[in-house]
């Protein structure tokens, strides 16, 4: 079972995308602020990230940054996701770290092959 860590502070948006992830099979694991998203992908190998970037405190993008300097980290995918989709988003969030970007709301079936491609590239894989 894919196991996926969902950095998300909106509860709506989080329990929207993780109920409907875990009805198409895959394990779900929480984390509501970047520190609590790097700890929890520290300890639970997650097979692939989604990371809002517009998290408080440590924003995704500089949450991003700090799991690509994390040898443990380096190679887990990591998704991007925004509702604020401005020209240059999906550069600076590959030039953050993320290997994929997608926007909300989000378009599950987008989403999911998304997931399969980034899973399918990675060096884990």
């Amino acid at each position: 079972m894919t196991r996926i860590l969902l950095v998300e502070d909106n509860e709506m948006n989080r329990d929207m995308l993780s109920r409907r992830l875990i009805r198409r099979g895959y394990q779900i694991l929480i984390a509501v602020n970047g520190a609590q998203g790097i700890e929890l992908a520290r300890r639970e190998a997650p097979d692939v990230i989604l990371m809002d970037m517009s998290l408080p405190d440590m924003d995704g993008w500089e949450t991003a940054r700090c799991m690509r300097a994390d040898a443990a980290l380096r190679d887990v995918p990591i998704i991007a996701l925004t509702a604020h989709a401005m020209a240059g988003d999906r550069e600076r969030a590959i030039a953050a770290g993320c290997n994929e970007y997608d926007t909300k709301p989000v378009n599950l079936e987008q989403l999911i092959a998304k997931i399969a491609a980034v899973i399918e590239r990675s060096p884990r894989a």
